[in-house]
């Protein structure tokens, strides 16, 4: 079922996803050659926790508050000691924030050091698929209407996999909620978008095949590319307004809260 959520519950939704929005803003310029990921999980907690929320991913039994996923990792990446950023990789961070019951979801590809320009189009195409995607969702649009635009970009004009077994979803109040958002065509539910509904949209691109693989032997989490190939994956937390969709989780939310463009 749909929650469509009342002008009152998006605003502490909209305060949670500023505040990840200001996490991002810290975090990401941190992420460097050397770090671990383990380390880069700590900062998030320690953000979070000094900002009054909970890390979101906890009541989902997920044992991080960031999801920390580098190069051939499409999501679920387990934050790690003994695993650390190297130069030129795509690192991945999908975190959330509940607070005081009002849930942000949001995911940014960092690109470390010296990255090869295969790579640096992989997320420059990714980001372009993300904005297609939100400029689709408008009130009286359909599901659909989402998943083709990302599909177009990332698949249609440049032949890149576009995963299907993990889509976009409803949130705000719980994780996830209904809809599903998929990034490709599907014969799935393809409800019409309405005023309310708040939902996260997540392009996760492949530089090779559209097939992943589930778990990887360390953990039931984890989820890589079938073929080994680099992925990359963006998300916003958004809300449908009538006449607008705004941005929630836009890093720049002071100077750019409606669809005209992201900022990444």
């Amino acid at each position: 079922m749909i929650r469509l959520k009342n002008d009152e519950q998006i605003a502490k939704i909209r305060k949670s996803c500023h505040e990840l929005a200001d996490l991002f803003n810290e975090i990401i310029p941190r992420v460097k050659p050397g770090v671990s990921t383990k380390e880069i999980d700590d900062w998030c907690v320690d953000f979070v926790r000094k900002h009054g929320g909970k890390p979101a991913w906890y009541s989902e039994g997920f044992p991080g508050c960031a999801c920390i996923s580098i190069n051939n990792c499409v999501i679920h990446g387990v934050p790690s000691k003994k695993v650390f950023v190297q130069d030129g990789d795509l690192v991945s961070l999908d975190i959330g924030i509940n607070l005081d019951g009002y849930i942000s979801d949001s995911c940014h590809t960092v690109m470390v050091g010296n990255v090869k320009p295969n790579h640096r189009k992989l997320v420059k195409v990714t980001r372009e698929s993300l904005v297609a995607g939100i400029q689709a969702c408008q009130a009286g649009k359909r599901i659909s209407d989402i998943a083709k635009a990302v599909y177009q970009i990332a698949h249609e004009e440049n032949g890149y996999g576009v995963v299907y077994d993990y889509c976009g979803h409803g949130v705000g109040l719980d994780v996830h909620e209904d809809p599903s958002v998929p990034n490709c065509p599907s014969r799935g539910p393809n409800p019409r978008l309405q005023a309310g509904m708040v939902i996260a949209i997540e392009p996760m691109i492949n530089e090779g095949t559209a097939d992943v693989i589930t778990g990887d032997g360390k953990s039931e989490w984890t989820v890589n590319t079938a073929d080994g190939s680099w992925s990359c994956h963006e998300e916003h937390t958004v809300a449908i307004f009538p006449d607008h969709t705004e941005i929630l989780t836009d890093l720049d939310y002071n100077g750019n809260s409606c669809m005209k463009g992201a900022s990444f």
